[in-house]
């Protein structure tokens, strides 16, 4: 298990464990960071990652990225 962070563009993996406070994760999983879910790593933009999951381009910030373990 690693942070989405560690991840490299293109790879597609299975969300581990969503971390955080309860705000946190609640917010992660409305944009679709669920565990079991799929996530593919786009790109990364000065620690800020940009992924596809649940057929979305979303971009997080690298504070957000390190709670999501895949």
């Amino acid at each position: 298990m690693m942070p989405l962070t560690m991840a490299d563009s293109g790879e597609e993996l299975m969300i581990r464990k969503v971390g955080g406070n309860p705000d946190t994760r609640k917010f992660l999983e409305s944009l679709g960071f669920v565990t079991g879910g799929t996530v593919t790593v786009i790109n990364e933009i000065g620690g800020n990652v940009i992924v596809n999951v649940k057929e979305s381009r979303v971009a997080v910030s690298k504070e957000m990225a390190m709670k999501i373990m895949v």
